[in-house]
């Protein structure tokens, strides 16, 4: 069995695995009579999903390397205890944008309510502000005038109203962009067509220095 590809999927086998230390809780697991491994199942079902989203969003990106776009995936700052899904550096490198992805309840659609994003009658506008505070700690850690720290969501399962939102959250300049998976190539395909590929090397240099890969 390989070994899992991202945070998601490693919290997911984690979960299960606590669940079933010792031989004595994998055979009540294996009969049903181990609540707590039914509880792990439950919540690993959750991340596992989650997982799902991660691995679409990196192949839809994919082809984003041919025009000069560096990306990675899974970082974390050192000392965060949260991890950010992709960090992607432009061609003309003036920007970094910090990219989270979420997989919502498929069929409830993901809209705007009096400014703060609803997932069907769920208020998920908190994960919104959690990807902008994302991209103010990690603008700051990164300390590179003229180069932009952009935040973005996209959101499997759930339809993006229009297929993308503009919005705001206080104290920052530039909105949250919360995409449709249709929309998001061609968001980031839309920046600028320049390319400056010593400067885009050096930021990309500067995200690899502050932001690590991501280990349970």
């Amino acid at each position: 069995m390989s070994a899992p590809r991202n945070s998601a999927a490693a919290k997911a086998a984690a979960l299960r695995a606590h669940a079933r230390r010792g031989v004595w809780r994998r055979v009540t697991a294996w009969a049903g009579l181990n609540p707590a491994a039914a509880r792990a199942d439950s919540q690993a079902a959750l991340w596992a999903h989650g997982a799902a989203g991660e691995a679409v969003t990196e192949a839809l990106l994919a082809p984003l390397v041919r025009a000069g776009w560096t990306i990675r995936h899974d970082l974390r700052l050192s000392g965060a205890r949260w991890n950010v899904d992709t960090v992607l550096v432009s061609p003309c490198g003036t920007a970094v944008v910090v990219l989270d992805t979420k997989a919502w309840r498929r069929n409830w659609t993901t809209r705007l309510v009096r400014g703060r994003v609803y997932c069907g009658d769920e208020d998920r506008h908190g994960q919104v502000e959690k990807v902008a505070g994302y991209a103010v700690r990690i603008s700051r850690a990164l300390g590179l005038p003229g180069v932009k720290v952009l935040p973005l969501l996209v959101v499997h399962g759930s339809p993006v109203s229009g297929g993308h939102l503009d919005v705001r959250v206080p104290g920052m300049a530039d909105p949250v962009y919360v995409l449709d998976p249709t929309w998001l190539v061609p968001t980031l395909a839309a920046a600028p067509k320049a390319r400056d590929p010593q400067r885009a090397a050096a930021v990309a240099a500067r995200v690899d220095a502050v932001l690590h890969p991501y280990q349970e």
